[in-house]
């Protein structure tokens, strides 16, 4: 048995430690909140509630993996059996059971952001819209309008409106669109991303039965992040809960920063409304950093008014106040950074102890090109995803025609990649497949060619022999990486990467890598599933694992979030830029902007560098004076001499 009041602080302790019913667990930054929810889980199983009957929803897969194995190593029992994953995995699971209920088959394919996009672009050409003759917003920017309605619970009206201005007097054609590509998914037996929780609801909501059988199933129900999750994610916990209401949210209404992406601040702030029982947790004792740095981000968060009141208290004794540094341009702030981490390094500091957050991705131009000058190596968190990677998409297309030989774009993106098959044979080609029961086997009988034009017969007399060569494979050998292998070595997509890549010996490295990395599936069908899903995560599930080699980290705040570093230098503490202007026009924007500048503040452990370059530099406008941030000026009206003013105020910063 645990010592629960030994392991956990008393704040932790009376969290682990409820009975049941509702929970709102505020959870400050630092605060343990991983800790507390891992416990919590290990308490419900020591008091006899079974692994299946607990379902834990999180933000990445990777978070639950790490916390179901935590509880293993506490409580020696498996946790395989508790569902655990994020909304869309659990959503998945569901659907896989009941998707016959929706008109979709079981076996339906998942779509990742570039699949919708080429769905999107289909339905275009069939409505005989030509983006680049009517000036019409770009597949992928249809794509982000219906994802955005779709997660925000508004109107594509409503969407252009506040969004997409430029475009609201094209809403009825983007309507249409949206209409067909609903209409084309369903006829495909596919979903995007989006679909997984829309369907999801759906299901739960018109399915008694389904709902009764899922409710009672898992009796306990505990969210991760919840100040993250958009109105759908919220409405199936609503809806899962309704029967035994044992349920926990856990989460930080002061580090509630990705409206942009349809995650609903409302639905922490007015969870008390929903839930008038639920008893509210507040986790404030901070673990990660020095009570200076802790002063600061209280004095800002409390500047906001839609909030749960909490201060921040530190563990760790008292530390260096924060600096604010004044720069004489962007120049120079750029100069002081790279200066101060190399002293910094030099006095035993890792590099990759070190962060330079900012609100905005072109902050960081300027500071990039000073590091490199001084030969300081930075790793910058953005860049294409390796799942989305074109070649990785191909040979995973391949795949995906045996697993659904209905799915159009995995043919789309097999057939094209031949010679001479473009879009107007492509469609000739699908017209006879799409028609067979079987689009596969009607591929591999000899009528086929004879309606195949005569240019791509070549092509697809190659395609034909790569598919037979596949399904030579004995049934238990039709593995991703013995397909992989096919591919590369009787298939000629070898030559397709050397013909088509400069950088073919990487890519090929990445397709015997990808094969290695499928090897823990056993089956393909989750290994595709899977591998969608993944597309559509955090960077930090779909890249390999990083380089060894310490580097500075480059960061913008958003994608800083949960992480935490000993130094780090916030840029650009101007107005304008944080809180950035345009954000500012949105409704509650401000508050917002404040909220992520907590975020920033509560990701340094020992030392927090506040940077404002007085001077900014355009074409047009010549220099252009700098104000300081609003949010520094509200939290440093206390005079120099006060020991206990929140901010080391440094001098112009100018020489060096």
């Amino acid at each position: 048995m645990i010592d629960y009041e030994k392991e956990l602080n008393p704040e932790q302790y009376r969290v682990v430690m409820e009975e049941g019913g509702v929970l709102l667990v505020l959870a400050g930054a630092g605060s343990g909140k991983t800790r507390t929810l891992t416990y919590r889980v290990a308490r419900l199983l020591e008091s006899g509630i079974q692994p299946e009957n607990i379902l834990l929803a999180t933000f990445t897969n990777k978070a639950a993996r790490s916390m179901l194995n935590r509880v293993e190593s506490l409580i020696s029992l498996y946790t395989g059996k508790i569902m655990g994953g994020t909304f869309h995995h659990i959503a998945h699971m569901f659907l896989r059971n009941y998707a016959s209920r929706l008109g979709y088959r079981s076996n339906f394919s998942i779509l990742d952001s570039e699949d919708s996009r080429q769905l999107i672009a289909t339905c275009l050409s069939e409505l005989k819209i030509d983006p680049k003759i009517s000036k019409f917003p770009q597949s992928n920017v249809i794509a982000e309008i219906i994802s955005l309605a779709f997660n925000t619970q508004n109107s594509l009206e409503e969407v252009l409106e506040s969004r997409f201005p430029h475009f609201l007097y094209l809403s009825n054609e983007i309507n249409q669109i949206a209409c067909l590509y609903i209409q084309k998914k369903q006829e495909l037996s596919v979903m995007d991303f989006d679909d997984l929780l829309l369907n999801c609801r759906r299901l739960l909501m018109e399915n008694s039965d389904i709902l009764k059988n899922l409710s009672g199933r898992f009796q306990h129900i505990l969210v991760d992040e919840y100040q993250d999750v958009n109105i759908i994610q919220a409405d199936i916990i609503d809806i899962l809960a309704t029967g035994h209401r044992n349920l926990m949210v856990v989460g930080d209404d002061s580090q509630s920063i990705y409206s942009f992406r349809g995650a609903s601040f409302n639905n922490i702030i007015n969870f008390p409304q929903r839930y008038p029982d639920c008893k509210i947790y507040k986790l404030e004792t901070n673990y990660r950093s020095t009570p200076e740095i802790l002063h600061l981000a209280n004095l800002s968060i409390n500047n906001n008014e839609k909030q749960f009141p909490k201060v921040l208290k530190a563990v760790r004794d008292k530390g260096m106040r924060p600096v604010m540094v004044y720069a004489q341009n962007v120049l120079k702030q750029a100069d002081f950074v790279a200066q101060r981490i190399e002293e910094l390094n030099r006095g035993g500091v890792p590099l990759q102890g070190i962060a330079v957050l900012y609100r905005a991705h072109y902050h960081s131009m300027e500071l990039q090109m000073e590091l490199v000058r001084r030969d300081i190596p930075f790793d910058i968190r953005s860049g294409i995803r390796f799942f989305e990677q074109a070649h990785i998409k191909d040979v995973t297309s391949f795949m995906r025609i045996l697993v659904n030989p209905l799915d159009e774009l995995a043919w789309r993106r097999v057939l094209t990649m031949y010679p001479k098959v473009g879009k107007i044979t492509f469609n000739k080609i699908w017209k006879y497949l799409s028609k067979k029961e079987n689009a596969l086997e009607a591929f591999l009988a000899n009528e086929f060619m004879q309606i195949v034009p005569v240019p791509a017969k070549a092509g697809m007399d190659q395609c034909h022999k790569t598919m037979q060569s596949i399904l030579e494979l004995h049934p238990y050998d039709r593995t991703p990486e013995k397909i992989i292998d096919v591919l590369l070595n009787k298939g000629g997509y070898r030559f397709h990467l050397q013909g088509n890549y400069s950088d073919a010996v990487f890519r090929e490295e990445d397709l015997i890598q990808l094969g290695n990395f499928s090897a823990k599936y056993s089956q393909m069908e989750d290994f595709l599933n899977e591998l969608a899903l993944l597309t559509n995560m955090a960077q930090e599930e779909a890249f390999e694992e990083e380089e060894k080699e310490s580097k500075v980290i480059l960061s913008t705040i958003h994608q800083a979030k949960g992480l935490e570093w000993s130094y780090v230098f916030l840029i650009w503490c101007a107005d304008g830029m944080i809180p950035l202007q345009r954000a500012l026009k949105e409704p509650s924007g401000e508050e917002e902007e404040r909220r992520l500048f907590y975020v920033a503040l509560t990701r340094a452990k020992d030392q927090l560098y506040l940077c404002c370059p007085a001077l900014d530099y355009s074409r047009a406008s010549g220099n252009i004076m700098l104000a300081q941030s609003r949010f520094i000026k509200e939290i440093v009206p206390l005079s120099a001499q006060d020991e206990n003013r929140p901010i080391e105020q440094w001098k112009l910063y100018e020489e060096y």
